[in-house]
């Protein structure tokens, strides 16, 4: 049995505190997941899963799940206002390569995408919480039912209005344009095909009046309209009269709102998902980037020490640049579409991916070779085929860290964690060496010696001793 003050307490059960939750439990920490709605989340509002997502999925074993209800996203069908109609893209269908299996988004709507990963998790609906601090003896909460509970660690997913944000005092730098909003519901419609993702311009034929996306895995449409007025029924009908309005589900209001926390940690206090950064829709860049961080957080967690500050201090020093040039990326493809701009609906930069992300200059990456290839200490481990059959996703998934050898002649050392000899997957990784992969899967430490890979190890926690790198 575990004492409560071990506990961690996961504040939000959105996809964020969901996937930490699953990096917790699957490395047998003891977590509480509390979210103050009564329910489960019902809209579908952040509907695409960028590739570096599908990798985590994939390491997490849910990819197949999420493939047999998810699909690639449909062409555009633009209706121009002269009635005739035009087909684009958002970005073109990508093949698979030996380094990136997954190398297209996938639309999932978000409560199918919390519907997954909440499968078998302990969540406490209708939990909020009402007051936080903290001090030697642990964080100290009060939950709007009257409970007092004191945990190890707490961490704020509970979304762009967070309370344990708010608690902590930590400002959330940004702006908000009230001019610039959008009407969002999911529908249910007869009268149009599925095929197409469904726009409808203004008489400019440049600015957006309505949108209609078909929904992966449901029978719903995705509406979406700059007229903050007029019922869902007024729009579909200004746009096409033959189209009916069967259904209207989950509706929501958004506003631009373009906000960073000025720090993700403050003690043994941890902000992540939407309550560490807020993003505009374009790009699909929230939900995962949320995604990512619990992603990075959760092995951090479990293999801190007692009192082992530095190893938790590496999760803001890594993902608030991250997060900050995501935030970035997302509001330029948004300033895009305010100034009416031709290319404002292409999604084809492959940053958009997620997985050029990295962690070099963090304080995690210890690059040793004097003559580093074009893959780094603190980029994502690529996958690459196996003489065996097997891949190196295969070697990775799980919730271990996993040493690659590659052109390296000495014995495999016996460290505790898994090791493979991969010789083949030599110009995939661009050099020779031994490649400590973290447990989130990016390269950590990439050395010829062994000593490195120990004294890495014991820095991150994952074998005992004393930090020696």
């Amino acid at each position: 049995m575990f004492s409560e003050s071990e506990f961690t307490v996961i504040v939000g059960a959105g996809p964020t505190g969901l996937t930490l939750a699953r990096e917790l439990q699957r490395r047998q920490v003891p977590f509480r997941l509390l979210e103050k709605s009564p329910a489960p989340f019902e809209g579908s509002r952040g509907k695409g899963l960028q590739p570096r997502s599908l990798e985590v999925l994939d390491d997490l074993g849910l990819l197949p799940d999420f493939l047999a209800v998810g699909s690639e996203y449909p062409p555009l069908l633009i209706h121009l206002p002269d009635g005739t109609t035009t087909t684009r893209r958002m970005d073109e269908h990508h093949e698979p390569t030996a380094s990136v299996p997954y190398p297209n988004s996938l639309m999932v709507p978000q409560w199918r995408t919390g519907q997954l990963l909440a499968q078998g998790l302990p969540i406490e609906f209708g939990v909020g919480v009402e007051a936080l601090a903290q001090d030697e003896r642990g964080v100290h909460l009060t939950l709007e039912d009257g409970e007092h509970l004191t945990a190890r660690y707490v961490v704020g997913a509970d979304g762009g209005r967070s309370t344990v944000r708010r608690a902590l005092g930590v400002g959330f730098e940004g702006e908000t344009h009230e001019s610039e909003q959008l009407f969002i519901a999911d529908v249910k419609l007869t009268g149009l095909g599925r095929d197409s993702w469904h726009i409808w311009p203004d008489a400019d034929g440049r600015s957006m009046r309505l949108g209609l996306c078909p929904l992966a895995g449901t029978d719903d449409f995705q509406l979406y309209s700059p007229d903050m007025d007029a019922s869902v029924e007024e729009l579909v009908a200004s746009a096409d009269p033959s189209i009916t309005v069967t259904h209207v589900g989950w509706t929501s209001r958004w506003r631009a709102n373009i906000r960073m926390a000025s720090r993700f940690r403050v003690g043994n206090v941890f902000l992540a998902g939407d309550a560490a950064h807020v993003h505009p829709p374009a790009g699909g860049q929230g939900l995962n980037t949320g995604i990512q961080d619990a992603y990075n957080l959760g092995w951090k967690l479990a293999a801190a020490r007692e009192g082992d500050g530095a190893l938790l201090d590496t999760y803001e020093a890594e993902r608030l640049p991250v997060a900050a040039a995501v935030l970035g990326i997302s509001t330029q493809l948004y300033g895009r579409a305010v100034r009416r701009q031709d290319d404002a609906l292409r999604r084809d930069d492959p940053v958009l991916k997620q997985l050029s992300l990295t962690y070099r200059e963090g304080p995690l990456a210890c690059e040793h070779r004097t003559e580093p290839g074009l893959l780094q200490a603190g980029d994502r481990a690529p996958d690459a085929p196996l003489h065996d059959g097997r891949r190196v996703f295969d070697l990775l998934r799980g919730p271990h860290a996993t040493l690659l050898a590659i052109g390296w002649e000495g014995e495999l050392p016996e460290l505790g964690i898994p090791a493979h000899r991969i010789d083949e997957a030599r110009e995939i990784y661009d050099g020779e060496g031994l490649f400590l992969v973290r447990p989130d899967n990016y390269l950590g430490c990439v050395t010829s010696s062994v000593e490195d890979i120990t004294a890495y190890l014991k820095q991150i926690g994952l074998i005992s001793g004393p930090e020696t790198a």
